[in-house]
């Protein structure tokens, strides 16, 4: 399960409080996971879409690197720390009702994010192509 300790970050209080206040109260959802998208800081790429338990994220604001749950493995996630692209995070960001997260980072290493080697997990595109969806490779 995605949550690991469910009193890191308060509990989401009123809709103003939610969207003008000062504090991070994210809302994870009933799997106790926030979405992530993760982008180039100086390009502003899109790289990854990742998600985060609370630990991922109190880790990531603790230290300045990306970490994220993984929902393959069931265990937090480190970005880089056996290939060597750790990111970096240059700013964090949350939408308007605290249910989502950009990250801006810079990455080590050869700079990528995919685990197919690529720079950005979105490397596809999608065309209709005689009435039906197909993928192009950028």
């Amino acid at each position: 399960m995605g949550t690991s300790h469910p009193t890191l970050f308060p509990a989401p209080g009123p809709k103003t409080e939610l969207e003008e206040g000062t504090m991070l109260s994210p809302r994870f959802g009933p799997d106790g996971l926030i979405t992530c998208v993760t982008v180039d800081a100086a390009t502003g790429d899109i790289l990854m879409v990742a998600h985060m338990n609370d630990a991922a994220l109190a880790r990531t604001l603790e230290t300045g690197e990306a970490w994220y749950w993984s929902r393959s493995r069931g265990e937090l996630w480190h970005k880089g720390a056996t290939s060597g692209q750790i990111q970096t995070v240059v700013e964090m960001r949350v939408d308007c009702d605290q249910d989502a997260l950009l990250l801006k980072v810079t990455v080590a290493g050869d700079g990528g994010c995919c685990h197919t080697g690529r720079r950005s997990c979105f490397y596809r595109k999608v065309e209709i192509s005689g009435g039906e969806p197909r993928l192009a490779v950028d």
